[in-house]
Order: C-alpha cells, then sequence, then structure tokens
C-alpha cells in the first residue's frame, strides 16, 4: 500500500537547517499494523503526516496505492487524504461547538455524502462503539475516553482504509487505553492499515511491525510474525 522511497524532509531559515528525516525507505503493506517508537524530535510525527499527505517530503518518492503522491498539487492531496486517510490525534481535535454527531459528520460533508446516507453511516458507527448515547453531547460534556471514541467514530465513518494515530493513548489512564487499542486492534481485523506513533512498548506490541527511529533515520524494524530485524 505504502511505498517510500529515500525521503527526507529539511526545515530551514537564514540561520538554521534541520533534517527532520533523512533519507528514510519503507514498504508497508495493505492491511498491515504499525507501530512507530523513538524519542521526542526523532522525526516520527514528520513521518506520519507525509503517509497522511499532510506534508510533502524535501526529496525522495512516495507511493500510496501506486500513486507518487510527492509529486502532487495541494488540491491532489486534499482529495487523496479524503478518499484514503484517516487521522486520530493524542488531544482528540473535537470541535468544541459541535456535538458527537456533527463532529462526526465532517469528513461525510467534505465528501457531498448525501443526507440520509450520511444519518445511516454515523449512527452505525456510533452503535459499533458503543456511543450512540452521546449524539446530542458537545465534548465538554464527555469523559476522555468518550471523547477518543466520537474521535474514532469521525475515523471510521468514511470507510477510508488508512487509519494514522499519533500517540492515541498519551492522554488517557490505562483502562481507557487498553479500551481504545482493543478498538485499533478491530480497525486491523477489519481490514483497515494502521500506523500508530507511540512511547508505550505495550501498544507498539500489538502491532505487526515495529519501527524504530533516531535522528531522523530508520535504525530498526522488528516484524512480529518472523521476528525478524532490519537496521
Amino acid at each position: 500500500m505504502i511505498t517510500i522511497n529515500n525521503i527526507s524532509k529539511i526545515y530551514e531559515g537564514d540561520d538554521y537547517r534541520v533534517a527532520a528525516l533523512d533519507t528514510i525507505s519503507l514498504k508497508i503493506e495493505e492491511g498491515e499494523y504499525v507501530a512507530v517508537m523513538g524519542p521526542s524530535g526523532s522525526g516520527k510525527t514528520t513521518l506520519l503526516n507525509i503517509i497522511g499527505c499532510m506534508d510533502s517530503p524535501t526529496q525522495g518518492d512516495y507511493y500510496l496505492r501506486e500513486k507518487n503522491v510527492s509529486e502532487m498539487s495541494g488540491k491532489e492531496l486534499t482529495n487523496i487524504r479524503k478518499k484514503y486517510v484517516s487521522f486520530v490525534f493524542q488531544n482528540f481535535a473535537l470541535m468544541p461547538d459541535y456535538t458527537a454527531y456533527e463532529n462526526i459528520e465532517v469528513p461525510l460533508l467534505a465528501r457531498n455524502v448525501h443526507r440520509k446516507e450520511r444519518k445511516e453511516r454515523i449512527i452505525k458507527t456510533m452503535e459499533q462503539l458503543g456511543i450512540e448515547n452521546l449524539v446530542n453531547k458537545l465534548p465538554s460534556q464527555m469523559s476522555g475516553g468518550q471523547q477518543q471514541r466520537v474521535a474514532i467514530a469521525r475515523a471510521l465513518v468514511g470507510g477510508n482504509p488508512l487509519i494514522l494515530a499519533d500517540e492515541p493513548t498519551g492522554a488517557l489512564d490505562q483502562n481507557t487505553s487498553k479500551d481504545l487499542m482493543d478498538l485499533f486492534d478491530d480497525m486491523h481485523r477489519d481490514g483497515h492499515t494502521v500506523i500508530i506513533i507511540t512511547h508505550d512498548l505495550e501498544v507498539a506490541k500489538r502491532a505487526d511491525k515495529i519501527i524504530e527511529i533516531v535522528d531522523g533515520k530508520i535504525t530498526k524494524i522488528k516484524n512480529k510474525s518472523t521476528q525478524e530485524f532490519q537496521g
């Protein structure tokens, strides 16, 4: 599904130059479950943003389902995100003045899904996640775990094949974190490609593959099924 060839991302100004990613190459198969680990500032989030078409590499090529998205315009990247990518953020990124229903509805509105179909898909997704009682609740009226489930519902409702999560358990207690990771496991079993950034080894152990990044370089890749290490 994902092929990254010698990607670098460089941020520079008049008096600085920072290589957030340094000639990274990587392949992720359709339906794979991947955890990305590394210290703060290692380039994990930059990599996730490039994979999610929120950012573009300074050099190198990124292919998503054989489309070279590294050469696409901003408008083309927006269309790719709508069709393929859903994000789950650590801080939930819910709109505070929107109800749970309205927050989940946002990606469907962006894709011009008909109102009746929107309602059917939203209610079905909320029922799957056990949050149908939150339909008219604002984020301020929800617990952290409930907010995260609404954020996941928003990610799932569009049916996009690629789920990207940046430290999704970082703001949650241990029990809520476990429940959340069980949901990511379910997404994987349902056929989604799931990529999670985490500092938590117990979270990473759920994945098929663990990628370690240090100073913008991949230092190790561990495949769970074979226990093989690369790097």
